[in-house]
């Protein structure tokens, strides 16, 4: 006999998924660009960006997720703590800004897409400066533009700009919305993981 409770359960837990990881809140508004760009423009990040870059892709905002590219160059070497002050290795302090990073990011319904580390270096480059020597490559889901900037302006992100900024010898960033892509998105993976969970149950079920 099929158990309703367990395909209800099943569903409700997709239900909830899909609340945390989809946007639900639509496009900022402008009142909240304005508000945010006070935020940047009286933090750290200001320091090494153009506001007026980020202003317009704010403003530009139509509610969708979007992949932040980032090509990241780990400085090597050693460098005071931010907090102690202590001879630290520069790639510790990146360690230490990602244990961060990881979990807001994924509070907000954001993941890593793809992370990889470079294993060589350009072997097809056109009108471009030299290989500065990038370690490794991210592309970051962010569920939506409000959540990039929301975490990005929180005093605990800004609290720990400086182990970023001292472990990054070169970075840049830039989103970006996917033409192709051939990995499962979660939506679709999630729901094939629940049901097969509760087909198993189900049959574990029937038979005793």
């Amino acid at each position: 006999m099929i158990n309703p409770w367990l395909w209800a359960g099943a569903v409700a837990i997709y239900v909830l998924f899909r609340a945390w990881y989809d946007n639900w809140r639509g496009p900022l508004k402008a009142a909240e660009v304005e508000a945010f760009m006070a935020r940047v423009e009286a933090g750290k990040s200001a320091e090494h960006n153009d506001p007026a870059i980020l202003r317009a892709f704010l403003e530009a905002d139509d509610g969708r997720e979007f992949f932040m590219f980032n090509l990241v160059k780990i400085a090597t070497g050693e460098a005071p703590h931010p907090e102690t002050g202590a001879p630290t290795p520069r790639q510790a302090l990146m360690q230490r800004y990602t244990r961060t990073f990881m979990p807001a990011l994924l509070a907000r319904g954001g993941h890593p897409a793809l992370a990889a580390r470079k294993v060589a270096g350009y072997v097809d480059a056109w009108k471009v400066g030299p290989d500065p020597g990038w370690s490794i490559i991210g592309y970051m889901r962010y569920r939506s533009r409000r959540d990039m900037i929301a975490m990005a302006t929180h005093p605990k992100f800004q609290s720990i700009h400086d182990f970023k900024i001292l472990g990054t010898a070169e970075t840049f960033s830039f989103p970006t919305r996917p033409i192709l892509m051939l990995l499962m998105p979660p939506r679709l993976s999630v729901a094939l993981v629940l049901l097969l969970a509760a087909a198993f149950l189900q049959i574990a079920l029937l038979v005793t």
